[in-house]
């Protein structure tokens, strides 16, 4: 059963905290503009590990804060803030696409906190702004420069939408999502610095990480493009890749092999 409890940052902003099972604990954070929802549906609670996730300032139900102080590094810290506060380190560290950004971050950053890192769909490396974010920031630009309904129709129509619904239809959809997200200024803001953000890592400091490492993929998906996975898994030594089905063929086959492959993982820890 899912559960919730607030914890206070430390400029006042008020995080949720969403988390299900029980055992130990595992950090599992979500993508940019998800929320618990998108980590509650992948992550297995039979391995006998309680799901944390800490959502970021303007996701879910938690609180959005200073709007200059939305990044990569600032919701690493709020994690970081809330596992010195309530968890016993170390602990395993993972998440989504931008909740995978995070916990490469984390494990780079605060080795002290993390005992296994899981990276999902990464859509980072190291460098900021990648490419492959540009269709994020693109909808955050329309949102700040025309309503909500031509700004969706504008990039539906232009070749970003049209190249995405023949390449990456689940891509598309995600994004076609975001011109209704409220409130559309945060979900405007988030787009744009996030999407030209990055974890703030150097490609030494992923060859530098030791601890056990699963990084998962899949194909048709432009905004995580498989190579990042497989040139993850190529940096960090020993880390476990595994290519899983993606979600444009089989939403329930992706689940169940997401499910697959962090089960199999955590059971070995």
């Amino acid at each position: 059963m899912r559960r919730a409890q607030p914890f206070e940052t430390s400029d006042g902003t008020i995080l949720n905290v969403d988390m299900a099972g029980e055992g130990a604990s595992a950090i599992f954070q979500h993508g940019l503009c998800g929320d618990a929802a998108q980590t509650d549906e992948v992550f297995p609670l039979e391995t006998g590990f309680r799901r944390i996730t800490v959502e970021a300032r303007g996701h879910g139900r938690s609180g959005v804060g200073n709007l200059e102080q939305l990044s990569i590094s600032t919701f690493c810290d709020d994690i970081a803030a809330y596992n010195e506060k309530n968890l016993a380190a170390p602990v395993v560290i993972g998440g989504i696409s931008m909740g995978a950004a995070i916990a490469l971050r984390l494990a780079v950053k605060r080795p002290d906190l993390v005992k296994a890192l899981i990276v999902a769909r990464p859509a980072w490396l190291s460098a900021s702004a990648p490419e492959n974010m540009a269709p994020n920031a693109e909808v955050g630009r329309l949102l700040k420069t025309l309503p909500a309904i031509e700004a969706g129709q504008a990039f539906l129509a232009g070749p970003v939408g049209r190249r995405l619904a023949a390449e990456a239809p689940d891509n598309l959809a995600s994004l076609a999502g975001f011109f209704s997200r409220t409130p559309l200024g945060v979900t405007a803001e988030l787009l744009t610095r996030i999407s030209n953000d990055g974890p703030g890592v150097t490609d030494a400091d992923i060859c530098n990480l030791t601890l056990p490492t699963l990084v998962i993929g899949h194909d048709r998906d432009s905004i995580h493009p498989l190579g990042h996975a497989r040139a993850l898994a190529e940096r960090i030594a020993g880390a476990r890749f595994v290519q899983i089905t993606p979600k444009a063929e089989s939403r329930p086959q992706y689940v169940a092999d997401f499910r697959l492959a962090v089960g199999n993982f955590l059971k070995e820890l």
